[in-house]
């Protein structure tokens, strides 16, 4: 019961960062130059940091190639999704 508790009380966060992922999603990584957006940038840096979440956790192998894996094929849904319901604890430095 908890742990639906604690479930919906992400379900705002996730409404609007949803709503969010619409809006940039629509807009393009590059720009009509070819340069790369300011999103584009703002997301790798971000995928970055959570790939380095992820290898720093004390999780089994299998799960943190799978939460990898989940990230790089869908970089800004992946990312949400990631920091949203990973049940992340402390990880060891």
């Amino acid at each position: 019961m908890t742990k639906l508790a604690s479930l919906t009380n992400r379900l705002p966060l996730a409404a609007l960062l949803l709503t969010l992922t619409a809006a940039i999603s629509s807009c393009s990584r590059y720009n009509a130059n070819g340069s790369t957006s300011m999103w584009g940038i703002i997301i790798l840096v971000l995928d970055v940091l959570a790939l380095f979440d992820v290898f720093r956790q004390q999780w089994t192998i299998g799960k943190k190639i799978l939460w990898a894996a989940i990230i790089f094929f869908f970089p800004l849904g992946g990312l949400i999704i990631y920091y949203l319901f990973a049940g992340r604890g402390k990880a060891s430095v």
